[in-house]
């Protein structure tokens, strides 16, 4: 039976989710997770059989390791254990040559130089303007919204305001362009296009190569690391952290329904029939589409924003194979061998054709591979000898049937087999996990999509997940949504929970007046 009144409900059990239940229940508040699986951890869960660990979902977490929100929950002291392969990163330009992000800057350096020496340098120069500004960079990306004393100390550690100036539009630049003023040869642009195609940004789109750029520094700060033991570990500590500050957990129990009064979110509707009454706020951890065109009532959502979430973009859909091999997969590229992740896609010029085939409806031909070692960080994943692997790619914007999706898995296959010769022969079980079958296992990744919406500048920000202020509030008082759906958007790094969270409790509080009325106001007449 569920309690018939709480401080607040969180609907759903996601990372954010999560997040946003730990800092309510640290601030007193008396907190409700009502997830609808049977399991807890959203798009952060793995499964174990006979001694083989599959991550069903996501699975190499360098913004977890990174991200402000998820160090301050201190998740170590809760059995999280972060798992490092020997090599974080390698980047196949053919089945022989490769560009790997080492442990060291210079060996990545060495790496990407061999036949172009400066982008050595550039590779250290690049990397050494990163660690200046991580910190405040960090903070302002996942902390606050607007970032406005966290982008001050950005501004600060930058220096001048022609630098300043410099970032901004490097921050701007497509992936493509940034490779090319970056580096002269094609390993070193190989990193960056790979690391952007982790996101749905176009390759010659702005912004993109801001997400190559992150993701391969935090590929050269961090790592790309597991979780020991399987994703479902990294959830399991968020779920142990918020129970020891008070939230209670209940599995099983769909939220079919918020209901509004007023103008402010009153409660919450189960499945089962019960209802739970809420006295400050309901927090959100499912896709916009399902909050606003599902829970809340019809009659109360703006006409304009229900026509503004018609033309709501998803990210492209997923395909993943996840294998159980009786041995190492046998890659020409020797770097390959070690590394926790394989990155399989060619130079960037490839790429960008890639990706012009995913935003024009082509299935490609030679798909771009994200694969995923996890024996290789994490020996725990499989049997002594044995390899546990999964690999994803894209299927094209708005194609997510079942039978392109098994096409695309057999070209991924053939693709791993090129560039490793006998690879087919060590497979002792594959499965194929299809956009329809994640959307099975977790409602908010609408067509297979794993990010909540596109990761493009149009729905990026002030306009994600519609035009509105940026930020979790709703037009109904008392209601945050607190997904991959808001800004910053996808990646397992708490913050779209944390600033629900923060939100609500600032909402909430003896100036909840003057924070929550001009904001609430304001977008009730922008999507009217």
């Amino acid at each position: 039976m569920l309690p018939r009144r709480v401080d607040a409900v969180v609907v759903g059990s996601g990372p954010n989710g999560l997040v946003s239940a730990a800092a309510l229940a640290d601030a007193g508040w008396d907190v409700l997770v009502l997830e609808a699986s049977d399991t807890l951890g959203g798009a952060v869960r793995s499964t174990e059989s006979d001694g083989w660990v599959s991550d069903r979902f996501s699975s190499n977490y360098p913004l977890g390791v990174a991200s402000p929100v998820l160090r301050a929950l201190e998740l170590e002291n809760y059995g999280l254990r972060w798992s490092h392969a020997p090599l974080p990163l390698s980047h196949l330009l053919d089945p022989e040559t490769s560009a790997t992000i080492h442990p060291d800057p210079n060996d990545t350096a060495a790496s990407i130089s061999a036949e172009y020496p400066a982008d050595g340098d550039a590779w250290l120069e690049l990397y050494s303007a990163y660690v200046k500004i991580r910190e405040p960079l960090l903070q302002a990306l996942l902390t606050s919204w607007p970032p406005v004393v966290p982008g001050v100390r950005l501004a600060r550690r930058l220096g001048s305001a022609g630098e300043l100036v410099r970032f901004a539009r490097f921050m701007a630049m497509p992936m493509h362009r940034m490779g090319q003023e970056l580096f002269e040869g094609p390993a070193g642009r190989a990193l960056l296009a790979g690391n952007a195609f982790h996101a749905d940004a176009s390759l010659t789109g702005s912004v993109s190569g801001t997400m190559g750029w992150l993701l391969a520094m935090l590929a050269q700060d961090v790592g790309f690391p597991v979780a020991e033991g399987g994703s479902s570990s990294l959830s399991g500590a968020l779920v142990r952290r918020a129970e020891r500050a008070g939230a209670l957990f209940v599995t099983g129990t769909p939220v079919t329904g918020i209901e509004v009064s007023g103008g402010k979110v009153t409660g919450v509707r189960a499945a089962s029939g019960e209802r739970v009454s809420v006295s400050r706020a309901v927090i959100a951890d499912v896709s916009a589409e399902s909050m606003y065109g599902e829970l809340l009532p019809s009659a109360t959502v703006p006409s304009g924003l229900r026509r503004d979430l018609d033309r709501f973009e998803w990210d492209y859909p997923t395909v993943k194979l996840n294998f159980r091999l009786s041995g190492p997969i046998p890659w020409q590229a020797k770097d390959a061998h070690t590394a926790g992740v394989v990155h399989l896609g060619g130079t960037a010029d490839e790429l960008v054709h890639t990706s012009a085939d995913l935003d024009t409806g082509r299935l490609p031909s030679a798909p771009f591979l994200l694969i995923g070692q996890t024996s290789k960080s994490d020996s725990s994943r499989s049997p002594e000898g044995s390899e546990a692997v999964w690999a994803y790619s894209h299927l094209p914007r708005g194609v997510a049937d079942d039978a392109a999706a098994e096409k695309l898995g057999d070209r991924m296959e053939r693709l791993i087999e090129r560039f490793a010769p006998g690879y087919s022969a060590l497979v002792v079980d594959r499965d194929l996990q299809k956009p329809s079958d994640f959307t099975r296992g977790n409602s908010a990744l609408g067509l297979g999509a794993l990010g909540g919406g596109t990761s493009q500048l149009h729905q990026q920000l002030i306009f994600r997940p519609t035009v509105g202020l940026g930020s979790p509030r709703t037009y109904v008082s008392g209601l945050y949504l607190g997904s991959s759906a808001i800004h910053p958007g996808p990646g397992v790094h708490g913050a779209c929970g944390h600033l629900a969270a923060r939100t609500a409790l600032r909402d909430a509080s003896l100036v909840g007046p003057l924070t929550r009325v001009l904001p609430t106001t304001a977008l009730r007449r922008l999507q009217r």
